[in-house]
């Protein structure tokens, strides 16, 4: 693959926080796979954009070809000579289909669950942090569009009969997921990477799945809790962001030792006032929307009472052309 072809690939993703490069797990995947094989991409965050809502991240552009999903992009960049797991026996690539197929059907579940559905996490985490990162009025629009999609794609991995709602798979997921970082943790053992002394894909896919988690501040995380009693597995978080990461600012600030300044920790406790201030005026906003849609529609029908009798056909027909324009602007808005 020649430079000219390398440095025509973007990478288009969310961008980083809590010392990582990424927050969202596809990206991150895709991000220490560039990383691991060498690919030279440019990566450009989709924060602040009207790409939070139309675009599908990790998306990798080369010329006119765009390519979604971390499977996909990772298979691309293998055509382009930029292969990670170039050295793995037939053994080993069995078995990194394997842990990958694991870490999608036992982890992500749980991930999606503590992030996205969990009441704590998303109101002082995930909905501010998202919200923040989208232009207005997408920063109302976007952290509830991608937590509906979270908890339909959990009940849809794992809803099955008579599990049709979230409150009836929560305990299943989480122990399935904690006996996924167990086998992880068993596998790792004392190594730096699941297969001798160079990262493959099976490493790409487990940073993404484990980094978020180890690194975000959650305030509700029993799952959290659990993978920091491996060690194994933060160190290997670690390991791979001071290895391959350390060159970005933003893990260069992660990886600073010892307690934060006082300046710094005063700065945190704004930004968490903040944070919460933010949520009551989201609510608030969401309130007042509500009540001008109901009073909208109760002046359409007020109009809709003085029209003329003879009037009847085209008065309904406008009343209810306005109550239906009404209520997808409702939708929409919230």
């Amino acid at each position: 693959m020649n430079q000219n072809m390398a440095a025509a690939m973007e990478l288009r993703c969310w961008g980083g926080d809590w010392g990582l490069p990424s927050v969202h797990t596809e990206s991150l995947i895709v991000l220490a796979y560039t990383k691991f094989s060498g690919a030279k991409v440019a990566v450009s965050p989709i924060d602040w954009t009207w790409k939070t809502i139309t675009v599908t991240v990790p998306e990798l552009v080369c010329g006119d070809t765009a390519v979604q999903e971390p499977t996909q992009i990772l298979n691309f960049l293998r055509k382009q000579r930029f292969n990670a797991d170039y050295e793995l026996t037939a053994r080993q690539g069995a078995d990194t289909m394997a842990y990958i197929a694991l870490l999608e059907e036992k982890l992500r579940p749980a991930l999606l669950h503590t992030f996205w559905v969990d009441a704590e996490n998303y109101s002082n985490l995930t909905r501010p942090w998202f919200a923040s990162r989208s232009p207005f009025p997408l920063n109302f629009l976007v952290p509830g569009r991608l937590a509906s999609g979270a908890l339909s794609r959990i009940l849809l991995t794992t809803g099955e009969a008579p599990l049709h709602r979230i409150s009836e798979v929560e305990g299943k997921i989480y122990s399935d997921a904690k006996e996924c970082l167990n086998l992880l943790s068993y596998r790792l053992g004392t190594a730096n990477f699941f297969f001798g002394n160079s990262p493959t894909s099976l490493d790409a896919f487990a940073f993404g799945f484990l980094a978020p988690l180890h690194k975000a501040s959650l305030p509700s995380s029993p799952l959290q809790s659990h993978l920091r009693q491996l060690d194994n597995l933060t160190g290997f978080c670690d390991n791979i962001l001071a290895v391959y990461f350390s060159s970005d600012h933003f893990c260069k600030i992660a990886a600073q030792a010892g307690p934060l300044p006082p300046v710094q920790e005063t700065m945190d406790a704004n930004l968490q006032k903040l944070t919460q201030l933010v949520n009551k005026e989201s609510n608030l906003i969401e309130k007042v929307l509500l009540l001008s849609f109901f009073s909208s529609f109760a002046w359409v029908h007020s109009c809709f009472l003085q029209v003329p009798s003879q009037s009847c056909f085209w008065c309904v027909f406008i009343s209810r052309l306005c109550l239906w324009a009404l209520t997808k602007l409702y939708i929409l808005l919230l």
